[in-house]
């Protein structure tokens, strides 16, 4: 039954563009500075960071920018020039489509699936 149920119900998945060249760029400066040693995506990572998976939407790109050209007392300032800084905030900008982190408002199925709850308000 488990089986059945898992392999013939549809999935609604949001759609995302596929990632841009600047994109792949800031994400390989992510890999090549080894951010995720401080910073996490969906909870995934270091914990010395804050999780980044939407930093864009919540906090804004001026705020990304501004940690990722000075740094701060806890994080490094890397010398990025403007451009990998723009490449950075793209890719940054690019997670911030792929889903929300943390889910406040979720429930969990019999059959072990999970689904964000309508929130009342």
């Amino acid at each position: 039954m488990y089986t059945f149920q898992i392999y013939t119900s549809g999935t609604d998945v949001k759609h995302i563009m596929p990632i841009s060249d600047t994109a792949r760029h800031g994400q390989q400066l992510y890999q090549d500075n080894n951010c995720v040693a401080c910073h996490q995506f969906y909870g995934l990572g270091g914990y010395m960071g804050p999780d980044l998976t939407n930093v864009i939407s919540n906090r804004g790109e001026p705020y990304a920018r501004a940690f990722i050209t000075a740094g701060s007392a806890r994080m490094p300032n890397f010398g990025l020039s403007t451009a990998e800084i723009d490449a950075l905030l793209t890719f940054l900008a690019f997670v911030d489509q792929t889903g929300t982190y943390p889910l406040e408002n979720y429930s969990v199925s019999w059959i072990g699936s999970v689904a964000q709850v309508d929130d009342p308000q």
